[in-house]
């Protein structure tokens, strides 16, 4: 290597004595007197301490602002005062020449580079490159880099090709908004980055191949939130033939394992089979369709046990409670833990508490009072415990959030130190839509309905109620975070228009909107089903990260925008002209 014989993690107490070259970011230097400072370089490998012991080389390197990258020449020696924190630690560079490879031409930089993660994320994202010299963060990317091989290796071992599927391609109604790219010798016409490979993996299947994976980019002009990224994610993107739902389940649960138990933070994970849950078993057990399974806290329905207690909002409504034992915490910390549920939920939560005397107190206690014993009875409560509860329209939502904040606020509630797996089975095929009021998909229209044809033809006929119809779709949920959707897809034509129908679209509609796959699937389909878990959200639960940002390399802020590069940015009228298109300025 020109600039360096050693990086600057590699020396050890055996290379005393030995002449060396390393080269790095010059991290800093503590002038002890004119004639001696200490000085840490920096690299992708660690630090090495350098040792200035003249007047003259103590103003070379007093005359070297931080950050800019130099190169150490010089022996080798055993420290006085070792520092066993650093694998380098043992050693120090005498130095005999410094050479300035890179010069930073400021005094001052946005940040200190070891504490970036104190930063504004403004400065952080407009900086990105500074960030990164941080070894905490960098340490992210690194841990993303060998996630991605892991996975790669473990999908190709299952028999699995990697195909990558096209960039730009056709606008399709998949729920999420499209990013659009104007087609220059189309005039009117445009391209959009696909929001998934769903379709062209699907066509992959009726192609002949028999198992497809890829590290997909999906694009979605969608808002931010703390575990999604806007504009761009990557996705385990997978496809099986002639494939049902245990055959998915299975690799999933032969591939991810493994990967979490070596490089997350827990070195805990669950172990096949992961627990399978119904999707409307959660919601009434949990209170969402994403539980976390560390938290021992679950939701009862009390609507006949306390809907007649006399306190007016539980009065004709359903009313839920999330029962939490060994609860020894203030009366101040009830009411801000509740009032942040309520601020999340939208639904006000309510409470009493069993004292260690055994007695009912606090919040709505008068009204349980009356009957005491019977409650005491039927929720199995101790002394010192905690009867949070929730009721109307928002009862379970808020009921879930309660069990999730109360969860990872009250000790001894919460297994931190795992990785908890579990699959969300059954999900309706179709709900009412807010807005429309009508039947409509519920998630996947890709998704074969369980019961086939039969059961649409029984819906159509008015023997069953559509909304009991469950679909073979299935969501991956890690640690009360949706790693992933997947499905038995919809592989037959005729199965594929009548679940259509059920929500008043017809033939056309499917040959319009899907054309390609309605066409292929004429020619003979096989059975397939397939599933895609996000590399972003995996990353972040394997880090122990709160925010998505922190495990992209170069991430967009909460508006979708990279003020590092100035993206979106305005161009050139050339450039409008090209693509036949004309601004029209918003109305103030």
């Amino acid at each position: 290597m020109q600039n360096r014989t050693h990086t600057c993690g590699e020396l050890r107490l055996s290379d005393a004595g030995k002449q060396v070259k390393i080269s790095g970011w010059m991290e800093n230097i503590r002038v002890v007197s004119a004639g001696l400072a200490f000085i840490v370089v920096r690299d992708f490998y660690g630090t090495t301490q350098v040792v200035a012991e003249s007047e003259e080389m103590v103003d070379t390197f007093k005359s070297i602002n931080k950050e800019s990258t130099i190169s150490v020449e010089g022996a080798v020696r055993e420290r006085d005062s070792k520092n066993s924190k650093l694998p380098t630690g043992e050693i120090e560079i005498v130095p005999e020449k410094v050479e300035v490879l890179g010069r930073c031409q400021h005094n001052e930089l946005p940040f200190q580079i070891n504490r970036s993660r104190e930063a504004d994320e403004n400065a952080r994202l407009k900086y990105r490159y500074l960030d990164l010299r941080n070894p905490a963060v960098k340490e992210n990317i690194v841990l993303r880099c060998n996630v991605v091989s892991a996975i790669r290796q473990g999908m190709t071992d299952h028999g699995f090709l990697e195909i990558t599927t096209p960039i730009l391609t056709a606008s399709s109604p998949e729920g999420a908004r499209d990013y659009l790219v104007p087609a220059r010798n189309h005039p009117g016409k445009f391209y959009a980055l696909p929001q998934a490979p769903q379709q062209f993996k699907q066509l992959l299947m009726t192609s002949g191949f028999d198992r497809y994976f890829q590290i997909a980019p999906c694009f979605r002009d969608e808002d931010a939130r703390a575990d999604r990224s806007p504009g761009e994610f990557y996705q385990l993107d997978m496809e099986m033939a002639f494939a049902s739902q245990e055959d998915v389940f299975q690799v999933i649960e032969d591939v991810l394992p493994p990967i979490f138990a070596k490089y997350g933070k827990y070195d805990r994970a669950s172990s096949a089979p992961f627990q399978r849950i119904p999707y409307r078993e959660a919601m009434e057990k949990y209170g969402t369709d994403k539980p976390d399974l560390r938290i021992d806290l679950t939701v009862q329905d009390v609507t006949k046990l306390l809907g007649g207690c006399g306190f007016g909002p539980f009065e004709g409504c359903a009313v839920k409670a999330v029962v939490v034992s060994e609860f020894h915490e203030t009366r101040k910390f009830i009411d801000k833990t509740l009032a942040d549920v309520e601020v999340v939920s939208g639904g006000k939560p309510y409470w009493f508490r069993l004292d260690e005397n055994g007695e009912i107190v606090g919040g709505i206690a008068k009204f349980v009072q009356p009957i005491k014993e019977k409650v005491i009875s039927a929720l199995g409560l101790a002394p010192d415990t905690l009867v949070a509860l929730s009721a109307g329209e928002l009862a379970l939502k808020t009921a879930g959030v309660l069990v999730k904040t109360l969860g990872a606020a009250v000790p001894g509630h919460i297994d931190r130190q795992q990785y908890a797996f579990c699959w969300i089975v059954d999900f309706p095929m179709y709900e009412i839509g807010e807005e429309s009021g009508e039947l409509e998909f519920c998630h996947n229209p890709f998704s074969m309905p369980s019961g086939g044809l039969e059961v649409l033809l029984k819906a159509e006929r008015g023997e069953i109620d559509p909304l009991t119809i469950t679909a073979d779709q299935y969501d991956l949920v890690c640690n009360g975070v949706e790693l992933s959707s997947g499905a038995v897809r919809n592989h037959d034509p005729e199965i594929m228009i009548k679940a259509f129908e059920m929500v008043r679209l017809g033939e056309e509609d499917v040959k319009s909107k899907f054309p390609a796959m309605y066409n292929a699937f004429t020619y003979g389909a096989p059975p397939h089903a397939g599933i895609a878990p996000g590399i972003d959200r995996m990353v972040m639960l394997l880090a122990g990260e709160d925010s998505i940002r922190e495990i992209i390399p170069f991430p967009m802020n909460k508006n979708a925008a990279d003020i590092m590069m100035g993206a979106p940015g305005e161009v050139t009228q050339k450039q409008l002209d090209e693509l036949h298109i004309a601004l029209v300025k918003p109305e103030a």
